[in-house]
């Protein structure tokens, strides 16, 4: 599965930039990710966090715990976060990419999320996303607004 949204923000691309770099910031807009905790690890240069991710539809719910490190980050312009778990087992990919552009009125977000596997299965994930990415463009805005 993969899934592309994107969003005009009025913010300079440095400062949209830093704010996508930081996973622990993705709960305050994206409501799929529900948790966010800094394993307060750095393996390189690259951060590590725990993700607590939750997709609902209707009365049904998902939750899976991730641990994602940061492996690109070539600021201002790509930050990519995958799953990167250390207990030995095979896990399915979980990879999302963050591109940030200049545009003539801020800046532009375009994110690529990239799910190999099947606990979401049958469109669940990507019906649950399609409906949090216009409430998530609202509060990306309204975020990066406040700060």
């Amino acid at each position: 599965m993969d899934v592309v949204a994107s969003v005009e923000v009025p913010v300079s691309v440095e400062k949209l930039f830093d704010f996508v770099a930081d996973l622990g910031n993705y709960p305050r807009w994206l409501e799929l990710v529900h948790e966010v905790s800094s394993l307060n690890e750095v393996e390189g240069p690259n951060p590590v966090w725990v993700v607590e991710l939750r997709a609902r539809l209707g009365i049904f719910a998902r939750s899976k715990r991730l641990r994602m490190s940061r492996t690109v980050f070539e600021r201002p312009r790509v930050v990519v976060f995958e799953r990167d778990e250390k207990d030995g087992r095979k896990h399915s990919a979980w990879i999302l990419k963050a591109a940030v552009t200049a545009t003539p009125n801020g800046s532009m977000l375009e994110a690529n999320l990239h799910y190999s596997g099947s606990l979401f299965t049958g469109g669940v994930l990507e019906r649950a996303l399609a409906d949090q990415i216009n409430a998530a463009r609202e509060k990306l805005i309204g975020s990066l607004s406040a700060n």
